[in-house]
């Protein structure tokens, strides 16, 4: 089956360079790895880059507390990345970082394309200052007291504790998250996209199948609430790229980050003389650029990213695809139960096949969460891949070796199971090209079953002890490599290295428009084992890993013989004691979430309908960095029934969910057991 020859260029999000990669991480790169190596087995050009995001405060930081330079730690970040994606098996075409002369000429390219075109605006701002780091403070590294609730030790942009938002100049004695210090407000100049000017392109941009129908009507809250111009500079210090004609001025970390995909592009091509930077991403490009992210910056690569692309001249993405979370055994990556596992503590238990293969088994083109339970994990791979896949050829490649010298039967009467198995090629592929990974292992393992069943049935361990039927378990035996060389074949985007070893074992390259040359007559290499079946006792060893890995990043070298309490109870102790009756005054009730949806012009909050079993009562509650509308309703939570009604500028809030963690994404709401209806007292 031929197809015209495609052009694609494929991203993942740029992971930042503060950090190692973890598992939720590896979910995008393994499903954008997954999809780019098809379109090169299929035969298409597609190349696969990504880059660190090496920009920002947080890193500038953290490089001091380090007491190295920015320079130096992106730049050991960055290999221990490329180290992690290259042992999971990740093939990019050019892995790259935003810190780069290519980036720089792209960021300013781009922003003085903008502003010629009038998109530029400028406007004198008032911002907290530290006195002692003399540098101006994002909003997440000013702290104090809510204004709201008084709770101290709050965020400058909203409150963990009762959901408020708010400016960090109504905070109450505020403070530097830097250096502890009391910030003063100063005035500067910055620089603001115009991003309502392309409100009429985005809105037909966003709707135009470029996004998922789940994102493209999410992004319909940021039309009817008004886009707002775009603040795009930082001040000194600050580490990044220095705005053209501007001394002192830096531009944001999300202006240069998407520029990265094209400046590690252009360092690709660089390098390359059968590469045309302008082929992909001139105006009048007729190739296919797709982004691959997690949709928590849908934001930013659907609105922000086409807008600048799009008044600066150069052509917009094919499409934005946009995947869920990761949660393990049905619950958030969590530290102090050993499943938030780094890439590098799994890949030093477990093969990095077994991941790529389950993570495929259950990916789709939606925006759902993942969940890798370990225990279906285990099942899972020890039953499709060792128990069916490989199976075929443990079975049956020995009686080639040992009955046939090494070498196939010349023909085979009955073909009929093996041109089966070639006639799913054009569902299979549409499945993979439709993201729809999930229905795609489906139909391969159906197959394996299939070709399973027929073995049994033909049972060749017993043919071959006859010699009247000796030609005819030849045969059975030639058939089932036959099935199983096409099955590996479809298998090889999730599966590289299986994919090389069985191309060494029946010595021939796995192509998909070689899917129908058939083996007969050829000679085999002999059968060795492929795959080995997964010992839970190493999942048990990765968690366990996890977990001495938390235990020592927590204590410093130079703190390491102190007893002192460590984790959340050492960050936040108990509060000074109350009496029963104060505690009894608290009515916690079980709630059923009816409904959850997003507030118009509030960050951080979530409104939610909570159903008492007989009456409901509207509760907004700052949870939205951690959990999405969709994610909550149905479930039972527990609330403060008989708070006093707060009144908001988004509505009256009528009680308070309850919730654990220091807020961001690292907060959890309290869920009951199975059983808990709603109504019921909590005591």
């Amino acid at each position: 089956m031929t197809q015209a020859s495609r052009k694609i260029l494929v991203t993942s999000a740029l992971p930042y360079a503060n950090g190692p990669i973890h598992l939720g991480h590896m979910l995008e790169y393994i499903q954008t790895d997954i999809w780019s190596r098809f379109q090169k087995l299929r035969g298409h050009e597609c190349h696969y880059i990504c880059a660190d995001d090496a920009h920002g405060t947080p890193i500038m930081l953290k490089a001091q507390q380090l007491g190295i330079t920015p320079e130096e730690m992106i730049a050991q970040v960055n290999k221990e990345h490329q180290a992690d994606f290259a042992d999971f098996g990740v093939g990019f075409d050019n892995y790259h970082s935003t810190h780069s002369e290519e980036n720089r000429a792209y960021s300013s390219e781009i922003y003085l394309k903008l502003k010629e075109n009038g998109h530029i605006k400028t406007k004198t701002i008032a911002q907290l200052f530290d006195p002692e780091k003399e540098m101006f403070l994002p909003d997440r590294f000013v702290k104090g007291t809510c204004p709201k609730c008084k709770s101290e030790d709050q965020y400058g942009d909203n409150c963990d504790n009762c959901g408020a938002t708010y400016s960090p100049t109504e905070l109450i004695n505020p403070k530097s998250a830097v250096s502890g210090a009391t910030p003063v407000m100063k005035e500067t100049e910055h620089f603001f996209f115009d991003l309502p000017a392309f409100e009429d392109m985005l809105k037909a941009w966003t709707h135009s199948g470029s996004l998922q129908e789940e994102m493209a009507n999410k992004l319909n809250e940021w039309f009817e609430q008004g886009l707002q111009q775009w603040d795009i500079t930082r001040d000194s210090p600050y580490f990044g790229f220095e705005i053209p004609g501007a001394p002192g001025k830096y531009f944001y970390v999300w202006l240069d980050a998407p520029i990265g995909y094209m400046g590690s592009f252009k360092n690709l091509c660089d390098r390359r003389d059968d590469l045309n930077f302008d082929d992909f991403w001139g105006k009048d490009s007729d190739a296919e650029v797709y982004h691959f992210i997690g949709k928590d910056i849908v934001y930013f690569h659907s609105l922000f990213w086409p807008a600048m692309l799009e008044g600066a001249g150069f052509r917009k993405p094919n499409a934005v695809f946009a995947h869920g979370y990761v949660t393990v055994n049905g619950a958030k990556m969590s530290k102090s139960k050993g499943t938030f596992i780094k890439a590098r503590t799994y890949l030093d238990n477990l093969q990095p096949e077994y991941l790529r293969y389950y993570y495929a088994a259950k990916l789709n083109s939606r925006i759902n969460d993942l969940d890798l339970d370990l225990e279906d994990f285990v099942q899972r791979v020890n039953s499709d891949l060792i128990g069916k896949l490989v199976n075929i050829a443990s079975r049956t490649a020995g009686f080639i070796t040992k009955r046939f010298d090494g070498k196939l039967a010349d023909k085979v009467e009955d073909e009929h199971i093996l041109q089966h198995c070639i006639d799913k090629q054009a569902v299979i592929a549409d499945l993979y090209e439709q993201r729809e990974f999930s229905k795609a292992m489906r139909e391969v393992m159906a197959l394996a079953d299939m070709a399973n069943a027929y073995i049994a049935e033909q049972a060749p361990w017993k043919l071959a002890k006859d010699d009247a039927t000796l030609e005819q378990a030849h045969q059975v035996c030639t058939l089932a490599l036959s099935i199983f060389k096409v099955l590996v074949t479809y298998l090889k985007p999730v599966l590289p290295t299986l994919a090389k070893d069985v191309e060494d074992f029946l010595d021939v390259e796995l192509t998909w428009k070689d899917l129908d040359a058939r083996l007969f007559g050829k000679a085999i290499n002999p059968f060795k084992a492929l795959m080995q079946r997964i010992d839970p006792k190493h999942v048990e060893a990765m968690v366990e890993q996890s977990k001495e890995n938390l235990e020592a990043s927590v204590v410093a070298p130079a703190e390491a013989e102190e007893e002192a309490a460590k984790g959340p109870l050492a960050d936040d102790p108990i509060a000074d004691e109350i009496q029963f009756d104060d505690f009894a005054k608290i009515d916690l009730r079980i709630a059923r979430i009816a409904k959850a949806e997003h507030v118009k012009e509030a960050n951080k909050l979530l409104r939610l309908e909570l159903d008492l079993g007989g009456e409901t009562k509207q509760v907004f509650a700052g949870i939205k960095s951690a959990y999405s509308p969709e994610d909550l309703e149905g479930k039972l939570t527990v609330m403060v029934a008989n708070l006093a009604p707060r009144k908001m500028r988004f509505g009256v809030s009528e009680g308070m969910v309850l919730a654990a963690g220091p807020g961001g994404k690292d907060l959890w709401i309290l869920e009951p057991h199975e059983g808990a209806q709603p109504g019921m007292r909590v005591k």
